[in-house]
């Protein structure tokens, strides 16, 4: 769990927008593939394009989700296609009508390739629910979006555990929350730093002035911690554990059990309306 995570929405700040990451367009230069078809059959050495990224088949496949298995080899990001992610930019833009401008719908897709397993394994249904549930948190967290990092600059010293032998190099005021989960410690920093091949412990500042960063630290989350629960939240979603158990995995020291029912019933209600605006039906086991 993101330390002190539930704490966010009393503690967030309006920003001006930012642009969107350089460093992940300016490597965009390949043209797009047709995008891949679940149904098509594809052979070795054919290639399509999913989520902004072309890939390119190993040996003979079909329905068989670029990223989401081994028989694709991911080559780089591609310029020109249409997005294919589960939720389009439209319904993007109606599950957050009044969202901080930072918060741009390209900016999650670039961010899609360091997950490339996030809402994009299992059935349609499947992958509809994991990105509404994923989506649910980062509007509970920011409050829709609005906030890009924490208001209580008072607090901010906290963030740092210096008994890490890395310590604070960016300075003890340095990690406060950031992004759509309000990303925040400098064990956090460091870790999801490490596994994004992004030097965030020097840097943390780059969740703040980057959106794919900012949507990557979240996926990092997602898609790696557990938490207080058992299993990370993607691993909860796909697996049919249900949304109750991301609940679990994100804030549930906090949350669970009886620990504050106000918000997990806060947190069902908004993840049912994504659900329903993408058409998905929301599944069981939503509460915990």
């Amino acid at each position: 769990m993101l330390t002190a995570l539930s704490a966010v929405v009393a503690t967030a700040a309006f920003l001006p927008a930012a642009s969107a990451s350089a460093a992940t367009t300016a490597d965009a230069s390949a043209q797009c593939a047709p995008v891949w078809d679940s149904s098509t059959v594809y052979s070795a050495g054919g290639t399509v394009s999913h989520h902004g990224r072309n890939w390119a088949a190993k040996w003979w496949t079909r329905n068989e989700n670029p990223g989401a298995t081994t028989v694709w080899a991911d080559q780089g990001a591609c310029t020109g296609g249409v997005s294919d992610f589960v939720i389009s930019e439209a319904q993007f833009d109606a599950i957050f009508p009044d969202r901080n401008p930072f918060y741009t719908y390209q900016g999650l897709i670039d961010a899609l390739h360091a997950y490339p397993r996030f809402a994009n394994t299992g059935t349609p249904a499947t992958r509809a629910r994991e990105a509404a549930a994923f989506l649910t948190h980062a509007d509970f967290e920011s409050v829709g979006l609005r906030y890009v990092k924490e208001i209580n600059e008072a607090d901010y010293w906290r963030k740092c555990d210096y008994s890490r032998p890395y310590g604070c190099p960016a300075g003890r005021t340095a990690y406060y929350g950031r992004g759509p989960i309000m990303f925040s410690w400098n064990f956090n920093y460091k870790a999801a730093g490490d596994a994004l091949g992004l030097d965030l412990l020097n840097t943390p500042w780059l969740v703040e002035q980057d959106p794919a960063i900012a949507w990557q630290t979240a996926l990092w989350n997602w898609n790696t911690q557990n938490g207080p629960g058992t299993m990370t939240s993607h691993d909860a979603m796909v697996g049919g554990a249900g949304f109750g158990e991301t609940i679990r995995s994100l804030n549930g020291a906090l949350e669970c059990d009886g620990g504050n029912p106000a918000s997990v019933a806060a947190r069902v209600a908004t993840y049912e309306r994504i659900t329903a605006v993408l058409g998905a039906p929301p599944g069981s086991r939503l509460s915990c």
